[in-house]
């Protein structure tokens, strides 16, 4: 058994990814699935198609490999967090469509919970703070408004979970209901100091602890794959959220370090240790996993809209014809031309935390071309990085002297250069983009000894490009500056 098959089930697409001994990839393959948009500010997927993804590209991966189930030691899971699907117990049948991170319905009802004074203690419990992004508001929403959901959950007939649950449900064949404590630490119902989840929050957002999955850790097996899939007995071994999973493949162990991965949102995370510190600056404090006992934490920063904006370009406006040419498109200019472009097409994250900001386009001329959009387009996803470091700082008290990069869009050189100069340091891309996916093998592979110990995966990250950054310094506070212009006229939109 000389490989690891990582299942990293993302937001636009699925994807599966053989990993030999010395984390190189030896397969890949890649699916995209629905994205279902019911009304303005709701987001769903359909639980199925998901799950027919991720078996498809599985089993499409080891065809491309050459390999059986025979030659995989484990399985590793990472996936979209906080969306949320419900579903029966007996049928396996998803009760409605997954709620996803994205979506904002439950945004008001959140307000609620921050006008009757509960934002003090859901932080102090779960290191996070009230807002629709995570999964408990969408639980109680599908209890509410699917018929008879409430009565059948109360019975004990639903099962909730987050992807990696639903995941493992149909892997297993149903017989495991499981998640694991970073997954669990996005619910809005984890107590991230007992590690368990929380009774007096339960009874707050009205959810029974019957529709709950057990918490595990994130690197021990917790079930077998059903053999009728087609990837015969495998052990599944490690589970992670996506961006725990990419703090961990980036190698970013010691407390301090930190990565930011580009996908259709940006996750900056930093590495706080054993100790779950709250944070002063509006970012949330997350488990980062949970190996052999022990439990470690992250600082996190969520940019809810990064690569999608680039996606919105392509099928929204039509600019380009595929996610690549943005590149080319903005190096047709040689600056923004006065152009900022705040893309709270969900609201914005952190430090804002602003669920009715939306999309926002200032400084539009006669002049304005599709290239300054897309220059634009990729400077907002740097910048809404930029602010995510500064809060960070100021938590620790400490700049950082580097950042480690990951995600689709960080292959993306002009993007990658566009951070280090907004951000004043230093930006590090390694030779595999593909540590979210990398990070659950790792986890899988360490748990079945695959891998004899984190110290033996170190050396393995290796530097693929540098970017130094090369702005003035008048010119970054500059941009700076009209940005967080840009991001108050986009503030509190929905309110107008």
């Amino acid at each position: 058994m000389q490989y690891i098959l990582a299942l990293d089930q993302g937001t636009t697409s699925s994807r599966a990814i053989v990993f030999d001994r010395q984390g190189g990839i030896r397969a890949i393959a890649q699916k995209e699935f629905r994205q279902i948009f019911p009304q303005a500010g709701w987001v769903e997927h359909d639980a199925d198609e998901i799950w027919a993804s991720q078996i498809g590209v599985a089993v499409e991966a080891l065809s491309h490999a050459g390999l059986q189930s025979r030659d995989i030691a484990a399985i590793g899971i990472t996936n979209q967090r906080e969306t949320t699907i419900i579903w029966d117990r007996d049928t396996g049948v998803p009760i409605h469509h997954a709620i996803v991170w994205q979506d904002r319905r439950t945004a008001e009802f959140c307000e609620r919970l921050k006008a009757d004074g509960a934002g003090p203690l859901v932080q102090a419990r779960t290191g996070l703070l009230i807002d629709a992004y995570f999964s408990a508001t969408k639980i109680r929403w599908l209890l509410d408004h699917v018929p008879g959901a409430r009565a059948r959950a109360e019975a004990g007939k639903l099962a909730f979970g987050t992807v990696d649950t639903w995941l493992v449900w149909k892997l297993t064949g149903g017989r495991q209901h499981v998640t694991d404590a970073s997954n669990a630490s996005r619910t809005m119902l984890f107590n991230i100091h007992t590690l368990a989840w929380d009774d007096e929050l339960l009874r707050l957002f009205g959810i029974p602890a019957s529709l709950l999955p057990t918490v595990r850790g994130s690197s021990e097996v917790c079930g077998d794959t059903a053999t009728t899939l087609g990837l015969g007995q495998v052990p599944i071994a490690g589970i992670a959220g996506d961006q725990q999973s990419a703090l961990f493949g980036q190698m970013c162990r010691s407390a301090g370090m930190s990565k930011n991965t580009y996908g259709t949102g940006c996750f900056l995370l930093q590495n706080i240790g054993a100790t779950p510190t709250a944070s002063r600056n509006r970012l949330v404090t997350t488990v980062a996993w949970t190996i052999g006992g022990r439990t470690e934490y992250a600082l996190e920063g969520s940019v809810f809209i990064g690569g999608a904006v680039v996606q919105w370009l392509r099928d929204g406006l039509g600019v380009i014809r595929q996610a690549a040419d943005v590149e080319a498109l903005a190096l047709s200019v040689p600056d923004n031309g006065g152009v900022y472009f705040v893309p709270a097409f969900a609201g914005l994250g952190a430090p804002h935390w602003d669920s009715f900001a939306r999309g926002t386009m200032v400084g539009l001329t006669r002049g304005t071309t599709a290239g300054h959009i897309a220059r634009a387009a990729l400077e907002s996803i740097a910048l809404q990085v930029a602010e995510l470091l500064d809060a960070m700082a100021a938590d620790c008290g400490v700049s950082a002297t580097e950042l480690r990069v990951d995600g689709g869009a960080s292959a993306n050189n002009t993007l990658m250069q566009m951070q280090a100069d907004l951000l004043g340091v230093p930006v590090v891309r390694p030779a595999i983009t593909e540590t979210t996916a990398l990070g659950a093998a790792y986890l899988a592979g360490l748990a079945v000894g695959f891998w004899p110990s984190v110290d033996d995966l170190t050396g393995q990250w290796q530097v693929d490009r540098r970017f130094e950054p090369h702005m003035a310094d008048s010119t970054r506070h500059a941009m700076r500056s009209r940005w967080a212009d840009a991001v108050e006229r986009a503030k509190g939109w929905e309110t107008v």
